[in-house]
């Protein structure tokens, strides 16, 4: 399951993490954020201990939005080693998001 991730929880989680990470910035409200969860939950299984797959509330984390400058949702931002390493912005089928997780493996 995709971790919830938080202004709190995020340095911890997503800038320490030793493996490359996922993360889903999405709304309820965000038809497109609704289309791409299940993809998000699913990729969240099968990269189970080889990289973190998280979602961050724009609505309830707006710290995090703000930092990354996401203003259109859904944005699915790809860290390795702290940094930023790709992006995407828009709902895409599920093997885009892969091949790009894959990429920093």
């Amino acid at each position: 399951m995709a971790l919830e991730i938080t202004d709190t929880n995020f340095d911890d989680l997503v800038l320490k993490s030793s493996h490359p990470v996922l993360i889903d910035f999405w709304a309820e409200w965000c038809g497109p954020c609704r289309m791409i969860a299940p993809l998000v939950e699913e990729i969240s299984k099968e990269f189970e201990g080889r990289a973190v797959v998280g979602k961050v509330d724009v609505d309830n984390n707006p710290g995090i939005a703000s930092r990354f400058g996401i203003r259109n949702i859904p944005t699915i931002l790809f860290f390795k080693n702290g940094e930023v390493a790709d992006k995407q912005v828009g709902a895409v089928p599920k093997n885009s998001l892969v091949a790009k997780l894959e990429a920093l493996l």
